[in-house]
């Protein structure tokens, strides 16, 4: 043993994360375990008040009528990720959004905004051959994050607020989980959590970049954990970048937050500093182009420009109108006001920001993992996207797959028992989190800006071999140095520079894992582009990558994807569908 004290707990289900996929968890898991069936929820932070979904903006996915159909969504879904999605979970996803967009309605109390015949209003997002968001405003994971949270609160489960896990700890054989590791951060005490089911939805968050949208917090913790417990890991390096990041300056957390899609879906435009609308140069769509090709196409634009202090472009929606801006797009008006900006009437600065994670823990449709009693959700599960994720379908996934895993580990349980942990892996775990608390205490926000430029700079937006080869020696070095750097640990009670400390180890690690899939996939696909290998290659021949830890060293090879739907050159739209229902700008 560490000689470390560690509190004991048991649950039945043990649900890590409360954004979408784990508030949904953990109200289907009520409906569909044994009764008297014990269930825990734990967060970084406090229930309703943290996690990504709470930040979406612009809506959710869902094939309502109107000539839309579950068949076109899934298409788009197919295409947009360019082949790589695992096509059962995006059908899933697709069709269990029209079941779930009615449960966060009549069920949840989600009040969405209405046509004036009463109908859910769908607005435009790019990369998608109909308008099918769903959304509150521009507001929308507000609206949907505050009544679940109402939901849960009022359900009876338990709740460890403000506990961080650290540690997945297997059975002594490995082939079963045995419970988490975590971090009471409220009194810095260790506490070890036993469950038969366990759900991973502690979401994505790439904050290891520069221009980043998630709240500093969220550093790939799960992922993290995953991939030191021996999990596969697919699309490790597919890192989205939301074109329209808000650039407020280095004074300010508000630069890098969302512009939200729906601004150029509602006809914005993206205007150099030149004074040129330039999307049409890159791409027929335009500003409504997916996600990976208008990032690209900022980023070409911005390395035109050799002046610093012209580092982005500009949004324009004056031509639109500021009256009618300034009524449709509420939030993004305000948040732009607050930093001194008038997105109505006038321009404000954009550049692409890393926003969501494509990649993921290796799951099966139901959420189930290779490691028995283990369930991943959300963000934290590759598949679903493939090599882009199409705006809309985030929120739409982590509630559809949230609600899948409660179903599932709510059956899945009435067969499983409480089981011994390995005290090796513990005390290993332990270890790996007090290391810091006996060296001489430094800085740890210094490391944390290298390895945001670093990300940045060799692994971003635009790749080569030897920028990524000098990413993950860059990477190596921060990671040595951060060994080097130790916490005053005389209070360990809300120690937020012990948890910089820890988020440091989470970003370097899977930073490791996005340059090293990046270098193995030699081709551009989705938001991976090779500038080296700028071909997408053969969409029949498409192979994903598989990342793994094995006696600490992290390799990575590549799988055929499984054409299960619709292959390359096909399509499941019936014979005279329209290509898209979308009028061009």
């Amino acid at each position: 043993m560490t000689g470390v004290e560690i509190d004991r707990h048991d649950t039945d289900i043990l649900i890590l994360g409360t954004g979408g996929a784990g508030l949904f968890a953990a109200l289907h898991a009520q409906q569909t375990a044994p009764e008297g069936t014990k269930i825990t929820i734990a967060v970084k932070g406090l229930i309703g008040k943290c996690g990504c979904t709470r930040m979406v903006q612009g809506g959710y996915n869902v094939a309502l009528g109107g000539g839309d159909t579950v068949e076109r969504h899934f298409m788009d879904t197919i295409i947009g990720g360019k082949w790589l999605p695992n096509q059962d979970m995006a059908w899933r996803l697709c069709e269990q959004a029209v079941v779930r967009i009615r449960e966060l309605e009549n069920e949840i109390g989600c009040f969405f905004d209405r046509n004036p015949d009463g109908s859910l209003h769908q607005k435009a997002f790019a990369g998608q051959t109909a308008d099918r968001t769903v959304h509150k405003g521009d507001l929308t994971g507000i609206e949907i994050i505050n009544r679940l949270m109402e939901k849960v609160l009022a359900s009876g489960v338990e709740k460890l607020q403000e506990h961080r896990a650290i540690g997945l700890i297997p059975t002594r054989d490995g082939s079963a989980l045995s419970g988490v590791l975590m971090i009471d951060m409220r009194t810095g005490r260790f506490r070890f959590v036993r469950a038969k089911t366990v759900l991973m939805a502690t979401g994505g968050g790439p904050t290891m970049y520069k221009y980043h949208t998630p709240s500093g917090d969220k550093t790939m913790d799960g992922l993290a954990m995953a991939l030191r417990a021996g999990l596969k890991l697919r699309d490790m390096e597919m890192v989205q970048f939301h074109p329209t990041g808000l650039l407020a300056g280095d004074h300010t957390r508000m630069t890098g937050t969302v512009l939200e899609e729906g601004l150029r879906g509602a006809g914005g435009q993206l205007i150099s500093h030149a004074g040129q609308r330039f999307m049409f140069d890159y791409d027929a769509k335009g500003e409504r182009a997916t996600r990976d090709v208008v990032s690209r196409g900022i980023y070409a634009e911005m390395r035109k420009n050799n002046n610093p202090e012209q580092e982005g472009v500009f949004i324009s929606m004056a031509h639109l109108g500021p009256e009618w801006v300034a009524q449709k797009f509420k939030g993004m008006v305000k948040r732009c006001a607050d930093s001194g900006f008038d997105l109505a009437a006038g321009k404000v600065e954009v550049v692409p920001t890393a926003h969501y994670f494509m990649g993921g823990v290796v799951v099966d449709v139901d959420t189930r993992t290779a490691m028995e009693g283990l369930y991943v959700a959300g963000e934290d599960a590759g598949g679903a996207h493939g090599s882009n994720r199409l705006g809309g379908n985030g929120v739409a996934n982590s509630t559809v797959y949230g609600g899948i895993a409660g179903d599932t580990m709510g059956a899945d349980i009435k067969g499983m028992g409480l089981r011994a942990p390995d005290e090796d892996v513990l005390d290993a775990e332990i270890a790996r989190a007090v290391h810091p608390l006996g060296k001489t205490p430094q800085l740890v926000l210094p490391l944390r800006q290298q390895l945001q430029n670093v990300m940045w700079d060799e692994v971003g937006v635009m790749r080569t071999a030897a920028g990524m080869t000098r990413g993950l020696s860059g990477i190596a070095d921060i990671s040595e140095a951060l060994m080097d750097v130790g916490v005053e640990g005389s209070n360990l009670a809300f120690n937020l520079t012990w948890h910089d400390w820890l988020n440091m180890r989470s970003l370097c690690d899977i930073s490791e894992v996005i340059a090293k899939a990046g270098l193995v996939r030699e081709n551009s696909r989705g938001a991976h582009f090779r500038e080296d290998f700028p071909d997408p290659g053969a969409m029949e021949d498409s192979t994903y990558t598989i990342a793994q830890m094995k006696d600490g060293a992290v390799s990575v090879g590549e799988v055929p994807v499984e054409f299960s739907i619709v292959r390359p050159g096909e399509t499941v739209l019936p014979e005279g569908e329209p290509d898209t229902l979308v009028a061009a700008q």
